[in-house]
Formats: structure tokens, sequence, C-alpha cells
């Protein structure tokens, strides 16, 4: 049950949207609205601190520096007596920092500010919940308990209206009113969503399962094992489920046999005909008209990583994929191979391989020149250039940065009065 704030919370545009039968990319900055110095806000990156139970706030281009930090588990010590005193929670608690945790506890998962620059939601992994965060206090303004035992990735309506949760252990997904965190409704996925989508005007959902990564049974012919991995499309006034895209089948009849299923981070061309992912040390690009994989882009292995896909963190040799708002070009963040690329999207050629540690995302910077990768192995955030495909900023952060998203604040804003 959603716990009502003392005030009323608006969104911001998701970072990436779709149209109603096809997602659109992630040029679409999150925050990035005109009116922003007009309204006395300031545009930020939100860098999410997965196993601190931090996130910092950095500017959103030039040198990336860091403005504040917050708390986002101020509610630590009593969610944890709650888990502690229910024995199912607790074997879950445990399970998640044994596994996907990678023997650590996951206190933020994804997060969105709002567009008056006063509050961030997240989502807490280990903790089983979305919050709403007052960035001015650091205070807890309301708070959803997701179905089953984890929650994960989130999106934005376009209107600013709604927020949409995986509730990745009860194969749902939670669809919220921002401003109070009531459940408007939810749907069934497969088997432990993961990315959330909105359709650029609003009418449709789109979410990728991802099935059972954390099993040792990764040989390719079991990827049976693995659950239902699949691509759910939803009415989002209805829940009503519209479509159903099963990977598998595509990977197969390209003669992909070989792939995982497991559709990871993925971005979306500006015209919203492709969808570009990641299941190996590459990516492939999916024509949504013809329903049908068209080009597969195999980047170079780190001759120290193992090809043995149970050594990759949940069964993921890439995770991190973003595009250039014009289109022309993609950056990878190739995790277990320890670096990032930018490729041309034409001719699918990569740039330099910049060196980096365990990047686990990728995002468009507020002026749209840079990717963004989290450094989850260095405990960094580090900025490389489109144009050149270089390094051009590296700043510190906390323990595990995971998520980056760019969002705002109130200009003059340097953390919570209380945090």
């Amino acid at each position: 049950m959603p716990v009502p704030g003392p005030r009323h919370l608006c969104s911001i545009a998701a970072a990436l949207v779709l149209t109603a039968a096809a997602p659109a990319t992630t040029a679409t900055a999150v925050g990035s609205t005109p009116d922003a110095s007009a309204a006395g806000l300031r545009e930020v990156l939100f860098v999410g601190n997965n196993w601190d139970g931090t996130a910092d706030v950095l500017e959103s281009g030039g040198d990336f520096a860091r403005i504040g930090r917050i708390d986002v588990v101020p509610d630590k010590e009593e969610r944890l007596a709650e888990i502690n005193r229910d024995p199912v929670h607790w074997i879950h608690f445990m399970a998640i920092r044994e596994s996907v945790g990678e023997g650590h506890d996951q206190f933020v998962d994804d997060m969105y500010s709002t567009p008056d620059g006063r509050s961030v939601v997240v989502s807490r992994p280990s903790l089983a919940d979305v919050v709403s965060l007052d960035l001015a206090t650091g205070r807890v303004d309301w708070r959803f308990r997701v179905s089953g035992y984890r929650s994960d990735h989130m999106a934005v309506s376009p209107d600013g209206r709604r927020v949409a949760v995986s509730a990745s252990t009860s194969g749902t997904v939670h669809v919220l009113d921002i401003e109070t965190g009531r459940q408007l409704g939810s749907f069934a996925t497969g088997d432990k969503p993961h990315e959330n989508v909105f359709s650029a005007d609003g009418r449709h959902i789109w979410n990728m399962s991802i099935g059972e990564v954390n099993t040792a049974l990764d040989a390719t012919w079991l990827d049976w094992t693995k659950g239902d991995r699949r691509i759910t499309v939803v009415d989002a006034t209805t829940f009503q489920q519209v479509k159903v895209i099963d990977m598998r089948d595509r990977l197969d009849a390209a003669g992909l046999r070989n792939h995982s299923d497991a559709v990871r981070p993925a971005a979306f061309s500006p015209d919203e005909s492709k969808l570009y992912f990641q299941v190996f040390n590459g990516l492939f690009e999916y024509d949504l008209a013809t329903d049908r994989i068209t080009r597969t882009k195999t980047l170079p292995k780190n001759p120290a990583t193992s090809d043995d896909r149970t050594t990759w963190v949940n069964d993921s040799r890439h995770h991190g994929l973003t595009v250039k708002p014009d289109g022309t070009a993609l950056c990878v963040a190739g995790t277990m191979d320890d670096y990032a690329t930018v490729v041309d999207r034409a001719t699918l050629r990569e740039g330099p391989l910049v060196p980096v540690s365990k990047p686990y995302w990728a995002t468009v910077s507020g002026d749209g020149r840079s990717c963004v990768v989290s450094e989850s192995g260095a405990d960094r955030v580090t900025a490389i250039d489109f144009a050149s495909g270089r390094k051009t900023a590296s700043v510190p952060v906390g323990d595990h940065p995971q998520r980056v998203r760019l969002g705002r604040v109130e200009a003059g804003w340097t953390g919570p009065s209380g945090g």
C-alpha cells in the first residue's frame, strides 16, 4: 500500500519513449525541458550507487562535477526491521544479496526527478519498494511496496502522471500515480520483468522480461530452463495485452540460435523503426515493421574475460546501450570486457575502445554531445565524446554506480538539509 505524502508530486518525461506501435530513442533527455532555466531549475545527472544506498547528483555536461548526494534509504532501519520480522521476505532479501547483488544489498536501481526539481522517485530492489524523496529535506514523501520481493527498472509516462515499475519476482509491472504513489493498474509479464518504456503518445507500455539470469544452466541449449523471456506490450489505460514479441523465434530465424534471448538494455532509433539490444558482446538491430533481426554487430572481446557465461554478471556480457540524439551513433557499455565504445549506426563500425571498469549503464548527456557510462568496478562516471569516441571527463561517485538518469533540481541545490 502506498503512503501518501504531504504534497503532490509531478514527473518528468521519460528518457526512452515510443510511438503507439514502436519504441522511440533514448535521445529524449529526461528533465531537459526548454523552460528549465526560466523556472529556476538546473539540469543534472542522477547516479544511483546501488550498494551504497545513495545517489550522486552531477552537472549534466561539461566536467560533470558533483553537486550533491542523496541518501535514498533514510528509512533503512525501519525497512530492515520489517524484513527481519518476515521469514519469507528475509529469505528473498538474502537471496538477492548473494545472487544479483553479488554479495551486497541493492538499495537503488532506477530514479527520476520531478519537473519542479523538488523530488526524486526511486526504486529500491532489496527493499521491494518505490519511494518519493523530498530533495530539500531527504524525507520519504510516499512509499509503494511492490508485489513479490524485488523492484527493478522504471519508466515515466510522457504526460508525467504515471510511473511504471517492474516487480521482478512476481512477473508484474505496477503503474502508479506519481503524485500519490497510488496504484492505477498492473499487468502480467514474462519471468523477471526488467525495462519498461512508454510510447510517445502514452498509449502503450513496453516491458522486457529477462527470465532466470542467475542460474548456472548457461549452455545455449539449456535456454529453455531460463523461463518465459519476452517483450510484452500493453494498453497504458486498460493494461490489457496488445502484443508479445518472443525474441527467441527472431534470433533462431536469423540463424542466431547460440545467443541468449534475454533482451537487456535496449535503444530505439529516432524514427522509431529500429530496436537495438544486447545479449552478448555486441548488439542486434531489430526492425519493427518487418518483425525480424536485420543486422548483427559483434564487438571485440577482452582476452582477460572468460567465455563462460556463468562468470558474467547476471548472464550479460555487455549491459548498457544508448543512442546519440541525432541517431547517427550508438554508445555501448562492454560490461565484462571493461570498455565502452561509440558505434556508427550506419556502418556499425566501432570507434576507440575506451578502457573503463565494469561499465553498467550508458545514457546521453544533457547537451547530447556525450555518452555517459557508470563504471561500477571503479565507482566513477565517465563521459565519452560522441564525435571523437574519446574520454572527456571522469568523476568519482559512490559504491557500485549503475543507473544514470537526466533530471532537474532547484537552482542552488547542493543536497538535502537533513541528509
